[in-house]
């Protein structure tokens, strides 16, 4: 997909817009864990969430590639949105962003404030997917899919900064969307030639690449009802899925209950907001502590955008 000089290269187009992100080890989280943690912060970049760094990076190589573009449309249920449109601003480009009916208000907001054009759609992210390639086809807009290359490329700059500051990770817990930030972590690893095991983590009501992961074939589902919206899929990527099945050791199903744990305990212990993606990979490790006895264990915390009302239901209840 890349090599290590694009990855660096890529990095130096992420850093213009987005500082290098803390990871830390929390005692209290180590406590818990019984084990060592380091926590990657993505929720401290300037969009709260990842997902930034793929928006800013397919951009970049758009505009090269394509400078005839006229407009950016893409669908999202909230951070791959806030990138386009973050990346779009800076690059002069109009985005459209398609979002299913019911989506996070407050990442709807942010997706307008960055400069996006918010249309509502369907009843989950396939639908407002579905319809934005229709726009795009009908419009003439450039559709930028949650997976791609170049997406992944600037995804995994990510990766780079923590195997850079914590090449002696034992095992590493990722979230799946659609597939961006675990492809990341595997391609970056692989390119640094190390050993850390990479677990991706989906929800039991999403669980379309922990299926397919396990038919080594795209399955696709009927729902995808978590709240944990970063990880709400029913279509995998087969590309994806391809690098998925060569790349990881496996893929853990953790409920939104242990979800809602997970960010609690990121709240206490590390005095950082998680939404439900961001905190499903504790949540897994917590499943597999048992497991995790005197291995160095890294979480990506991959985005803190959680609504207000969800944050009371999960958090302050």
């Amino acid at each position: 997909m890349f090599d290590l000089n694009e990855l660096e290269h890529a990095h130096d187009i992420v850093r213009q817009a987005v500082p290098a992100t803390p990871a830390h080890a929390w005692p209290l989280l180590s406590q818990r864990l019984g084990t060592q943690v380091v926590v990657k912060h993505e929720n401290h970049t300037p969009t709260g969430a990842f997902k930034v760094r793929g928006g800013l990076t397919y951009v970049h190589h758009l505009k090269r590639e394509q400078p005839a573009t006229r407009g950016l449309i893409s669908a999202t249920r909230g951070n791959h949105g806030q990138s386009i449109a973050f990346a779009g601003r800076r690059h002069g480009l109009p985005v459209t962003i398609y979002v299913p009916r019911g989506n996070s208000i407050e990442k709807n907001r942010a997706m307008i404030a960055f400069g996006g054009d918010l249309v509502e759609h369907g009843d989950d992210f396939q639908e407002a997917r579905e319809e934005a390639y229709r726009r795009a086809e009908r419009d003439g807009l450039h559709m930028v899919p949650a997976f791609h290359p170049n997406v992944v490329l600037g995804v995994a700059t990510y990766a780079l900064e923590l195997f850079r500051a914590a090449p002696d990770l034992d095992i590493l817990y990722v979230p799946i969307g659609q597939g961006s930030g675990i492809c990341g972590c595997i391609m970056a690893r692989d390119l640094l030639g190390l050993k850390t095991e990479i677990v991706g983590v989906q929800s039991t009501e999403a669980p379309s690449y922990a299926l397919s992961f396990a038919a080594r074939a795209v399955v696709n589902t009927n729902s995808s009802n978590t709240l944990a919206d970063g990880m709400a899929t029913r279509a995998p990527d087969a590309d994806a899925l391809a690098l998925i099945v060569n790349g990881a050791s496996r893929i853990v199903q953790v409920t939104d209950d242990e979800i809602a744990l997970a960010i609690r305990a990121l709240w206490t212990d590390a005095h950082n907001l998680a939404e439900g993606a961001g905190a499903a990979p504790l949540a897994a490790a917590l499943q597999e502590k048992t497991k995790l006895s005197g291995k160095r264990v890294g979480l990506v915390l991959s985005g803190g955008n959680i609504d207000f009302d969800l944050f009371k239901r999960w958090v302050v209840a």
